[in-house]
């Protein structure tokens, strides 16, 4: 079986995430950045299917340089090769820009079968781009999985939403987006971060990938952030002083606040 999985790098959750003053994109160079952790669990189900059946794995990723550090990750965790589209002009695609260029990059993978996302990227938290993926690429997409398998050519999924459980099936190819509880990544070997950095990774440009610079950046976004302003600081709290009376001052503040 030959899987895709889509990787994105994103800014550490527990680090400060700022925009940029010129065109108020994020600015991904002031923060600390990791592989987007729905993706180590996308890995994780692509590695279980590999395991079972055979076939390989390969990452695609489209990012920065940088980005090359998620690459890794999910090469030592145990994908086999990646394909890294690395153009300046990607700089502040929107959603549908980025899910057509996804679509063109796994177009250059020869006779893919599945294609593993996560549901949602921690960054942008759209939850949009793995759909429009399967809609550019022509396959089904099977989204929210938390459960997943592959019987010869038919690909099983549970769906796990807020409104219940539903069970899917599709003929391959086809595309799923897999949930937190699909599975618990793996923590990579030292033998796996050391097979890591020997495995091929293609870079590739917007030429490479037959992308016409005007389908994507910024200046083509079909949406984009016109001004932008910090949260303003917490201010600080009331404190109540008990003679007797806090009852009642925490209740008279509640209601001002309309709370009660």
């Amino acid at each position: 079986m030959n899987i895709v999985v889509l990787v994105k790098q994103v800014p550490d959750y527990n680090s400060e995430r700022t925009l940029a003053d010129s065109d108020h994109t994020l600015d991904r160079e002031s923060t600390d950045a990791v592989i987007d952790e729905i993706n180590e669990r996308s890995v994780e189900a692509a590695l279980q299917l590999k395991e079972a059946q055979g076939g390989e794995v390969t990452v695609v990723c489209v990012g920065p340089d940088r980005a090359t550090e998620a690459i890794r990750k999910a090469l030592s965790m145990g994908a086999d090769k990646a394909i890294h589209l690395s153009d300046e002009g990607m700089h502040g695609s929107d959603a549908v820009q980025t899910a057509k260029a996804l679509a063109k990059v796994i177009g250059t993978v020869d006779g893919y079968d599945l294609v593993l996302a996560g549901n949602v990227a921690s960054d942008g938290s759209i939850g949009a781009v793995p759909a429009m993926v399967a809609d550019v690429l022509g396959v089904p997409a099977l989204t929210h999985a938390q459960e997943l398998t592959v019987e010869g050519t038919t690909v099983n999924v549970t769906r796990g939403t807020d409104e219940g459980i539903t069970k899917l099936t599709a003929e391959l190819p086809a595309l799923v987006s897999v949930g937190e509880k699909i599975n618990e990544p793996r923590y990579p070997s030292f033998k796996g971060i050391m097979a890591a950095k020997k495995k091929p990774v293609q870079t590739i440009t917007l030429a490479d990938a037959g992308i016409d610079a005007s389908e994507v950046g910024l200046a083509n976004a079909l949406s984009s952030v016109a001004e932008a302003s910090p949260k303003p600081p917490k201010a600080a709290g009331e404190k109540v002083e008990d003679e007797g009376d806090g009852g009642d001052k925490i209740a008279a503040y509640l209601v001002a606040q309309k709370i009660i």
